[in-house]
């Protein structure tokens, strides 16, 4: 993956014409953008699922997939249809230029065109974008004070005989939709929750904040009224509750609830399309779980995990912040490289600034999502 400028700017470039693709390359690399390049739309989609460019410029008639049918199949992605899309055309092609707006694009640059005209373009539509995500992350930040949102507590939980830490990072310093919290039940047990709302780019993530505090709230709302310590009820009564809700009809929301329970040493897990847990002991030791997503369907099950804790141990829990993160080559971080870095991590040091340290130093401190993480220990002399 190609490293962004000082302004955070990529551009991929699909051409097939050597030419006409250097000189393009070479007035935009001039003017500080960082150039992907493709030969066709299946390169070019290539590239755009491993780079994720800021924006992408495309010529129409090309090999193997066109323009046109490249653009579609950007449409067909969730994420990739959110870049700025132009396409690059012979003076006079008046049914290209109708046909291409019909395919959601910004603008057209024609091959022809000065380079002046042609940076003028891309830095006018660039910067319009820019000024959307500002707005947008004002209008958040004002509401996230406004309603006195928190989506993760300001202090760790005191719960004797564990120790127990979270990292959040949110992306941007904008508000978003990872949520943690903790939960006394009472003396003996203490439930904890991580959760994220998905699909929140940048005109998502206003209604982020209020869908993790609604599912927060509900959450809350059960353990309160329930008498059952187990994870696997809790998270059908929530389901429940967000299934039955039409304003969150249309979200998707992954849930861990992990309950502690001190008096007899043993932790239950349970999750809603989450990723898995690691348990670090004497082995260390995946517990995936198989419920669905939150509101995904009317009568999901969700299994209880049973895991007995000795003094040492830890629980780990993530997001896919963490896991979907990539390397300036594009790779993924991935869970096995999780199981293997947290299997390997040092026991006596901080396992938090461990995991930091593992993935700004995978990523070169480039995270693209939120990234929240929690640590539940198990205290080696407090029993």
């Amino acid at each position: 993956m190609e490293k962004k400028n000082a302004k955070g700017n990529s551009i991929l470039l699909v051409e097939d014409e050597l030419n006409i693709a250097k000189l393009f390359q070479y007035n935009l690399s001039k003017a500080g953008y960082n150039i992907l390049t493709a030969s066709n739309g299946r390169e070019g989609f290539d590239q755009a699922q491993k780079n994720r460019p800021d924006l992408i410029i495309s010529d129409i008639m090309m090999p193997e997939v066109d323009g046109f049918e490249f653009r579609k199949m950007l449409l067909g992605d969730p994420d990739l249809k959110k870049i700025p899309f132009i396409f690059l055309t012979a003076k006079g092609e008046e049914d290209d230029i109708l046909k291409g707006y019909d395919l959601e694009i910004e603008d057209y640059i024609i091959k022809t065109a000065s380079p002046k005209v042609v940076i003028a373009k891309v830095s006018a539509i660039l910067k319009s974008l820019e000024k959307e995500r500002i707005k947008v992350v004002d209008e958040v930040q004002k509401a996230a004070d406004t309603m006195g949102t928190r989506v993760v507590p300001e202090e760790f939980p005191n719960f004797p005989g564990f120790e127990i830490k979270h990292w959040h990072l949110p992306f941007k310093s904008v508000p978003g939709g990872d949520f943690i919290d903790y939960f006394n039940i009472d003396e003996n047990h203490l439930a904890v929750v991580l959760g994220d709302v998905m699909g929140k780019r940048w005109g998502a993530w206003y209604f982020a904040v209020a869908y993790a505090g609604y599912v927060r709230s509900a959450t809350r709302f059960v353990l309160e009224s329930s008498q059952n310590f187990s994870p696997g009820e809790i998270l059908k009564k929530v389901n429940d509750s967000v299934f039955k809700d039409e304003r969150i009809s249309d979200v998707f929301i992954t849930l861990s609830v992990v309950l502690i329970d001190k008096q007899n040493k043993i932790v239950k897990y349970s999750g809603a399309g989450d990723l898995p847990i690691i348990y670090k002991g004497n082995q260390t030791k995946t517990y995936h779980s198989k419920g669905l997503l939150l509101g995904f369907g009317k009568d999901s099950e969700y299994t209880d995990y049973e895991i007995n804790l000795s003094p040492g141990d830890q629980i780990f829990l993530v997001t896919d912040g963490f896991t979907e993160a990539r390397n300036k080559n594009g790779e993924l971080y991935g869970e096995e490289r999780l199981f293997s870095f947290i299997e390997l991590m040092k026991p006596d040091s901080d396992s938090i600034e461990q995991l930091k340290n593992e993935i700004f130093s995978f990523t070169d401190n480039q995270l693209e999502d939120d990234l929240s993480v929690v640590v539940i220990k198990m205290n080696k002399h407090n029993f």
